[in-house]
């Protein structure tokens, strides 16, 4: 006994119905001439993960519907082929995440989702019905059960399909990236399908969907957990599992091993996927993006080159009188190391007309933060009157732990359509960067090693005002990314100032956040989705006893 089951890692696109179905269709083609007799997709893989509020237009159940229906179909096309496809279904009046089994024109099972996460970036319990049920089919003598993504991170839907006698698991997945995720995945396949005696093909999405990026790195485990087969990480791929039954009767498994990425090439490639994706899938002709000659946003140029290609991105220059030569100048030499369109568009007459008009206004006052904020609004109303006139996008060049502390102008340099950097800490952006610069010296190396300025005032430090990047970013993960209380971080050895500053600043910075573009999630925690508190609350947190 030989099976061979195609895992199709496929880049679907939201309510892309008929698309998606043509792009399942070309692979059983490919599937059915490497000899397999399972087609195995991700989940939702008709209509796209996330599909959201779609869910509840009437227009969009009869697009999915039809989709199937083409499926169905199609599959007459490739007899020897059982296609596994993924889509929502109405039945009796109550909405299920489904996979389908097609096989010479017919639907021949279904599985409908028993577990639904409500939790994080998730919330399928708004959309979705549960049903715990297991679906056991049986392909050259394999006795398989199917299960979708959530099913497989918890015991009870596994422990169903052994029971109902499956000893092959073939699980359809949409799981988001996020650093050291495939490990994850693998421990919790272990856990839950393997220790139950069952062995396990893992399809899942790639690609970019707003916020989330899905990294793929398909798999397969044996039931004694050993891991078989990989699909690689961030680009569409068939990925080929033979399962034979040894002597004792045991199944086997066999596929390409892809290499797992280590941490920054994994992180920097979400990050350029996030990117292509959000640009593509969008229909804009390309990005701009405002270049200071400071690491964030020399890094988002080099993501934006490597996503979409060098005629595609176009950087300017906007110098106030604060700027240094030496930011004018590396912005410069960067943007031809990279071959981009560059321009430099100097914002005094602007700032100086800004001032002048409000001059009665703000007599007998002193400059503050307003002027800073000022400069900040200008470059960003510059850089959509370039967007509104070449229809391309504004890359916003942010990062998260500015992000978090309100370190950002609102409509100035928050101004823009897609964040890269939205879920990259500080000290990753610099981490980052010296990664870069290994595969090509992209980023001239005096902006990776001057201290960061927003260069809006005179001798002007990112210091000034927060504190040190290292001591901000454990701030941030522990309480943020990680959920800990405020007083465990001081119990840790953080100062207590600067735990009590952060959580203030990250407080009242809320207002910005939400009014602030999407970017891709990366760690397992981004002010996005999984982020979701009010802007208006009385709570404060005390922090070594003290509130803040």
């Amino acid at each position: 006994m030989s099976l061979k089951i195609a895992c199709a890692q496929l880049n679907q696109r939201v309510g892309d119905m008929a698309g998606n179905a043509e792009r399942i269709i070309a692979a059983a083609a490919r599937a059915a001439g490497e000899g397999a007799q399972v087609l195995l997709t991700p989940e939702l893989s008709l209509c796209g993960y996330l599909p959201g509020d779609n869910l509840f237009r009437p227009a969009f159940q009869q697009q999915v519907d039809a989709a199937v229906e083409t499926i169905r179909q199609a599959s007459a096309e490739q007899p020897g082929l059982h296609w596994v496809v993924g889509y929502p279904v109405l039945r009796e009046g109550r909405r299920h995440s489904a996979a389908g089994v097609f096989h010479q024109g017919r639907q021949v099972a279904e599985y409908l989702k028993a577990e639904l996460p409500d939790y994080g970036v998730f919330d399928e319990t708004r959309y979705f019905q549960p049903q715990a049920d297991a679906t056991v089919f049986t392909v050259a003598g394999v006795r398989c059960a199917l299960l979708t993504c959530e099913d497989t991170w918890l015991p009870a839907a596994p422990a169903r399909a052994r029971t109902a006698g499956a000893e092959l698991v073939l699980s359809l997945n949409a799981s988001p990236f996020q650093s050291a995720k495939g490990d994850l995945r693998v421990d919790t396949l272990r856990s839950n399908v393997c220790a139950q005696g069952m062995a396990v093909v893992a399809c899942n999405l790639v690609g970019g969907q707003d916020e989330l990026v899905f990294d793929g790195q398909s798999l397969a485990l044996d039931a004694q957990g050993r891991l078989a087969a990989r699909a690689p990480s961030f680009v569409e791929d068939l990925l080929l599992v033979t399962v034979e039954r040894g002597a004792d009767g045991a199944l086997a498994l066999a596929g390409s091993m892809a290499p797992a990425l280590e941490r920054l090439p994994e992180i920097y490639q979400a990050l350029v996927l996030g990117i292509r994706d959000y640009i593509g899938k969008n229909g804009f002709g390309g990005v701009v993006l405002g270049l200071s000659g400071g690491i964030d946003s020399a890094l988002t140029l080099a993501l934006a080159v490597d996503a979409l290609g060098a005629e595609r991105v176009r950087t300017v220059m906007m110098p106030s009188p604060y700027t240094a030569d030496i930011s004018l100048a590396d912005a410069k030499d960067m943007a031809a190391r990279l071959g981009v369109k560059h321009e430099v568009l100097p914002i005094a007459p602007c700032f100086d007309a800004f001032r002048g008009t409000l001059a009665s206004t703000f007599a007998g006052l002193s400059e503050d933060l307003t002027e800073e904020n000022i400069q900040a609004r200008i470059r960003g109303t510059l850089l959509m009157a370039i967007s509104n006139k070449t229809g391309w996008l504004v890359l916003t060049t942010g990062n998260k732990s500015e992000l978090a502390v309100g370190y950002s102008t609102l409509y100035g340099d928050m101004a823009g359509g897609f964040a890269p950097l939205k879920d990259v800490l500080k000290t990753v952006v610099y981490q980052l960067s010296n990664w870069r610069n290994t595969q090509s010296p992209v980023i001239p190396e005096r902006i990776i090693t001057r201290p960061p300025s927003a260069e809006l005032r005179p001798d002007q430090t990112d210091q000034d005002s927060l504190p040190p990047y290292d001591v901000l970013d454990r701030i941030i993960q522990g309480y943020m990314e990680e959920d800990r209380p405020a007083a465990s971080l001081v119990a840790d050895g953080l100062p207590v100032d600067a735990v009590a500053q952060v959580v203030r600043l990250l407080r009242l910075a809320e207002y910005k956040r939400q009014q602030g573009p999407v970017g891709p999630r990366v760690t397992a925690r981004a002010f996005g989705r999984d982020w979701r508190y009010p802007i208006t609350s009385a709570f404060r947190e005390p922090v070594s006893g003290q509130g803040t």
